[in-house]
C-alpha cells in the first residue's frame, strides 16, 4: 500500500514585486511548515518522493518541512504544472512516479489541492477526514491518502483518505 501526501503550502504574505509566483511565507506560515515537518516525522509519514510547486511559498513550506525531517527529507522536484494546477494537471504530475517510490509528498496551491484531493477521494474513505477536507481547506492543510495501484493509473476515486492535519491552531 502506498502513500500519498497532498499539502497546501502553508500561510504566505504578500509580494514585494506584485508577482503571485514570489510571495513569501509570513512568519506564521513558517511555523505551519515547521509543524508540519514534525507531524511527518512524528507519525513516520516520510516521503520518498516530493513534488513541489516552483512558487516560492511552496519551495519555503519544502525547506521547512525538510529542516524537521531532518536525514530523513529528500531532495525535491520543482515542477511548474503544480504552481496554481487544476486537479487533472496536479494528477499528471504524481502519474508520472516511479513504482519505487511508496510516500509520494506533493505540496500546492489551492484550489488545486482540494479539487485533486476530491476527485482521488474513494468510497471507503474516512468520513470525518473527507468532511473536513471538503469544507476547509487552511493554508499547511494535509491530506494523507492510502493508495493500492499504481501512480501512473491513479485518475479518480480510487485512494482512500484517511487523514486530514492542520496546522492551525
Amino acid at each position: 500500500m502506498k502513500r500519498l501526501l497532498i499539502l497546501r503550502h502553508a500561510e504566505a504574505g504578500h509580494s514585494f514585486t506584485g508577482d503571485d509566483h514570489s510571495r513569501t511565507l509570513t512568519d506564521y506560515g513558517q511555523q505551519q511548515a515547521r509543524h508540519m515537518g514534525r507531524w511527518l516525522l512524528e507519525s513516520e509519514h516520510w516521503p520518498e518522493s516530493t513534488l513541489v510547486s516552483s512558487a516560492m511559498r511552496t519551495r519555503q513550506t519544502c525547506l521547512w518541512i525538510g529542516h524537521e525531517l531532518g536525514d530523513k527529507a529528500v531532495t525535491p522536484y520543482l515542477d511548474d504544472r503544480l504552481y496554481l494546477g487544476s486537479s487533472a494537471r496536479l494528477c499528471s504530475a504524481i502519474n508520472e512516479t516511479p513504482e519505487a517510490v511508496q510516500t509520494l509528498l506533493v505540496i500546492a496551491h489551492m484550489p488545486g489541492v482540494q479539487d485533486l484531493s476530491m476527485d482521488l477521494t474513494s468510497p471507503d474513505s474516512s468520513e470525518q477526514a473527507a468532511l473536513a477536507m471538503a469544507s476547509h481547506w487552511p493554508p499547511a492543510g494535509l491530506g494523507v491518502f492510502s493508495v493500492d495501484k499504481p501512480w501512473a493509473e491513479l485518475d479518480g476515486r480510487d485512494a482512500a483518505l484517511t487523514e486530514f492535519i492542520s496546522a492551525e491552531a
